[in-house]
């Protein structure tokens, strides 16, 4: 996990002094003061997330509605998903593409509606923290007068993941309860006004909860008094993301990076693919077509110590093919785990590359994503 190089004041979060009187060390992380982890440590927070329910504060990421006369319509000039077509209630996952088909970001896109089904024409967009101030500019100057962008600088995102984490919530929000994976919720809790996704980084079951900033720390504390939950830092959602085998901006995509070369064309609609009318469509297209000169792949380590960020994946001859953009320690699988990218075709799961760490080869097999299954609820 990075954290910012640059000595610009840091921002804070409302959840900071619930950070601090909970003893989190704190590093710079996205322009902000964040946690990476409480005084248990990352692996205990990691376990504890797999085994229980974990709170998350992710309020640094960007929260937006856009509105228009056709804000969907509007949002396909940008993005290769089919949101015209996106259902009320429903949200999806989508990559904010540049001229050449690169990512600037990946992102949330929704139609949140109330216990009646209605809501307003808007769409309810969460993007990363680090990417927000430019991904909303890139918006802004693309879409022009089609859309305006009102900003919720206003309201804290906090993540509640886990196996037991639907029942925690649920016990505050019972709306909550017919949400299935990737619904999207207006409701009243706590006593305030929440958006809320089932959805999440780690792979679990959870709730993504969008809360009045002035509520969070009110919210954050009722969600912590329950026995099943504890609050869960940068390093481990870190670490769960990647099990997930879940890309992070910044490491894993950029703006060198399509979505074909990502392994994310389940995010490029069939309808799109046909219309080519997003940004990179002629590459796009032709990635998918003939294959893309790099693939993303899932390694794990079969011998030696993890491979990280910036290590080399070389072919069985010891040939350099490859880095990897993410990597580490998996708690559940005990070994190391690392997503890469190699030369093209992508090889075939149980293929055995080598990762230089320190200077020496360890083999490493290649696997079908995720590394640790997903367990969302799709059906109640």
């Amino acid at each position: 996990m990075s954290t910012d190089p640059t000595d610009a004041p840091l921002k804070t979060t409302p959840l900071h002094a619930a950070h601090l009187a909970l003893g989190a060390r704190m590093v710079p992380f996205a322009g902000y003061e964040m946690p990476v982890q409480y005084t248990e440590g990352v692996l205990k927070e990691h376990l504890w997330t797999r085994e229980h329910a974990g709170i998350f504060d992710v309020s640094h990421m960007g929260q937006a509605r856009l509105r228009g006369v056709a804000p969907l319509a509007a949002f396909e000039e940008v993005v290769p998903g089919d949101f015209i077509n996106l259902k009320a209630g429903k949200q999806k996952y989508s990559v904010l593409l540049n001229r050449q088909g690169g990512i600037i970001d990946d992102l949330m896109a929704s139609r949140p509606v109330n216990s009646l089904g209605t809501g307003d024409d808007g769409l309810f967009v969460i993007v990363n923290g680090a990417c927000k101030e430019n991904d909303f500019k890139v918006i802004a100057d693309e879409l022009g007068p089609q859309v305006t962008i009102e900003r919720y600088e206003d309201r804290a995102l906090i993540a509640l993941q886990g196996p037991e984490a639907a029942a925690v919530f649920q016990h505050y929000a019972p709306d909550a309860a017919a949400m299935v994976f990737m619904d999207v919720r207006l409701m009243t809790a706590f006593g305030v006004d929440l958006i809320v996704s089932r959805s999440g980084y780690t792979g679990e079951d959870g709730y993504e909860i969008s809360v009045p900033a002035e509520a969070a720390d009110d919210v954050w504390n009722v969600l912590l008094s329950n026995p099943q939950v504890k609050p869960i830092g940068l390093g481990a959602r870190d670490s769960l993301r990647l099990e997930a085998g879940m890309p992070l901006y910044g490491h894993d995509l950029d703006e060198t990076v399509s979505p074909v070369e990502a392994g994310l064309t389940f995010a490029i609609n069939k309808n799109r693919r046909e219309q080519r009318d997003f940004p990179g469509a002629a590459r796009i297209v032709k990635e998918l077509a003939e294959g893309p000169p790099r693939v993303c792949v899932a390694l794990k380590v079969l011998e030696g110590a993890p491979a990280r960020e910036g290590a080399e994946i070389a072919d069985a001859a010891g040939k350099v093919i490859g880095v990897v953009t993410s990597g580490g320690f998996s708690p559940v699988l005990k070994q190391g785990i690392a997503i890469g990218f190699v030369a093209g075709p992508k090889p075939e799961p149980g293929a055995i590359l080598n990762v230089i760490v320190r200077g020496k080869p360890q083999r490493a097999e290649v696997v079908k994503s995720p590394f640790v299954p997903h367990r969302y609820v799709r059906k109640i």
